[in-house]
């Protein structure tokens, strides 16, 4: 997706249920405009956060054209891909299936996996790529602009997320702390801006890492604040390549118990349902 927008607009971890919330990315071309949706993965949806995420990938394949998964062809097919194989044949339109990371397996290994996956089912399309390189991410364009139906565009020619910048923020801050972090912290996390301030030279982001544990806060500030702060440094260069702009990033830790098994405080990190909040306000 990131590469497509020429943008980031996704975050990404080698971790599972990276995604949590639907992310749009608008990719304009001279003769299309295709609008895609990134969801959270199919996964057993065992706590308020897990539900979630499941509720946000129903919501994705409501008024979709076509249907993409992506399986991870350095593992094979998994059980999980067969899961994900099996709701996507309850999708009424074309279903193309992507066989990502081609750059780490052996080209002798390819031909058995798509003979596999064409017994799973009728795809209308099963294309190898590696999103890392770029193999096959054009023709890729090319299978989806070939499903779609003709129309106007439904963006904007030069915007190509629907996402606010400050959500964008809070997902670069919790890529980082993902990533850094390790043992049981990453699942655990969440980020709130709390305040997205703008100048003219410098934007002044504050958030907040909520983790369920005292010892996840400890992990995440480590020694003499050294965590923190090389999290701190990474999101922020992040940020200022993105936003064309000078970034302040002050971040804090806050413990807050057993969050993802709180649906009220799971919501709070759906910013659909924050800008609903503040336009209440």
């Amino acid at each position: 997706m990131n590469r497509l927008v020429g943008h980031k607009v996704a975050i990404v971890t080698s971790r599972p249920q990276t995604t949590r919330n639907r992310i749009l990315g608008m990719v304009n071309r001279p003769n299309a405009q295709v609008v895609l949706i990134d969801t959270p993965g199919i996964h057993r949806a065992d706590s308020a956060l897990g539900r979630q995420m499941m509720d946000e990938l129903g919501q994705a394949l409501e008024g979709i054209d076509v249907l993409a998964v992506m399986i991870d062809a350095s593992q094979g097919l998994t059980q999980g891909d067969r899961l994900a194989l099996e709701r996507a044949k309850q999708f009424s339109g074309p279903v193309i299936v992507l066989l990502n990371k081609i750059d780490l397996i052996a080209k002798s290994a390819l031909l058995p996996l798509i003979e596999s996956l064409s017994k799973e089912g009728q795809f209308a399309e099963i294309v190898p790529i590696s999103a890392i390189s770029g193999e096959g991410v054009e023709l890729v364009l090319q299978r989806l602009i070939g499903h779609l139906p003709e129309g106007e565009p439904l963006f904007p020619t030069d915007q190509f997320t629907d996402q606010p910048e400050r959500f964008l923020a809070a997902e670069i801050v919790r890529e980082k702390a993902m990533l850094i972090s390790r043992q049981e912290v990453p699942h655990a996390v969440g980020v709130l801006v709390e305040s997205f301030e703008e100048g003219d030279k410098l934007i002044r982001i504050y958030a907040t890492i909520q983790v369920e544990r005292e010892g996840q806060k400890g992990i995440l500030i480590g020694r003499g604040g050294e965590t923190i702060k090389e999290i701190g440094t990474a999101a922020r260069k992040e940020l200022e390549e993105i936003l064309g702009t000078k970034i302040f990033l002050e971040l804090r830790v806050k413990v807050q118990p057993d969050w993802r098994d709180d649906p009220a405080r799971v919501r709070q990190f759906d910013w659909r349902r924050q800008l609903e909040r503040m336009g209440e306000e």
